[in-house]
């Protein structure tokens, strides 16, 4: 028997043991994000009261005012047009807002995000997949409340290029802003019992003084001040000058649609969400092991 030879293989034949046996790479932060953004439609879809919630108040809102309100605010445009051009925006907040707040704030609590943490998923994927979750359901939201405010409530939709572009940049600044400001916003729900308490009055607030259940220029001084500070206001804004006509653009605030303000309002509050989720964002409560 040759003992030598022997030795001086088997280092080899370990090493090559090692090469066989070592698993595949694992997917990129990308494809696991496109892979989570499926999970998390999932799990949005079977939970019924949430789907429920988030799809019908919007279109439950519209009929209330839509029935009650039928005046017309200036030539050619009712307040059915601009509710529901502004119920439009209110809609991606709550998509994207109000929802992730609550959502992640409950699976802080439960310690799914812990055990999420603990895999070899990299963060990233994580938020890719709420971000996917986020703008699916908010393209299907304005959807219905486009068909819906085109068909009962004579919703002017783009008849050009442009307009379709600048919806397409309003909507994406907007369900941005609104996403990574519920990711961090998040952090101030200490408990998945007070999650709507703590989210949905402030949802509420901001529709009422962002121009979306009243008409901006109607409302006082101090409150049109405090709403012009917040997304809300500029992106329902924005896509009055969407969808209603540009005639209208005289009737607001500025007597024009302050596009660049729009698009710079949005960045900035995308900016400040995103800082804060950085600093903010915890994978389990507080003082939880």
């Amino acid at each position: 028997m040759n003992t030598s030879a022997d030795l001086t293989s088997a280092p080899a034949a370990a090493h090559a043991d090692t090469t066989t046996t070592a698993g595949p790479p694992l997917p990129g932060a990308l494809r696991l994000g496109v892979a989570r953004t499926g999970l998390e439609l999932k799990q949005f879809f079977r939970e019924r009261s949430s789907v429920i919630f988030t799809f019908s108040f919007p279109l439950i809102m519209l009929f209330i005012f839509g029935s009650v309100f039928s005046k017309e605010i200036a030539p050619g445009v009712s307040f059915r047009q601009y509710f529901a051009a502004g119920m439009i925006a209110s809609g991606i907040i709550m998509s994207s807002f109000q929802s992730l707040a609550i959502s992640i704030a409950i699976e802080r609590e439960e310690g799914t995000l812990k055990r999420l943490n603990g895999t070899p998923m990299p963060p990233a994927a994580y938020f890719l997949g709420k971000i996917g979750l986020v703008l699916v359901t908010s393209l299907l939201q304005s959807a219905i409340l486009l068909g819906v405010g085109a068909s009962l409530y004579h919703l002017h939709l783009p008849s050009s290029a442009e307009l379709w572009l600048r919806f397409a940049w309003i909507f994406v600044l907007g369900t941005s802003a609104g996403t990574v400001l519920g990711i961090s916003y998040s952090s101030l729900v200490h408990s998945a019992k007070s999650a709507g308490a703590v989210v949905s009055p402030v949802v509420v607030v901001l529709q009422f003084i962002s121009g979306v259940y009243f008409v901006y220029t109607d409302l006082p001084s101090w409150m049109k001040d405090v709403g012009s500070a917040f997304p809300l206001k500029w992106l329902a804004q924005g896509l009055r000058s969407v969808f209603l006509p540009s005639n209208f653009a005289e009737h607001e605030a500025s007597h024009s649609w302050q596009l660049p303000q729009i698009a710079l309002v949005l960045t900035a509050w995308t900016v400040v969400g995103l800082i804060a989720c950085m600093r903010t964002f915890r994978w389990q409560r507080p003082g939880s092991r």
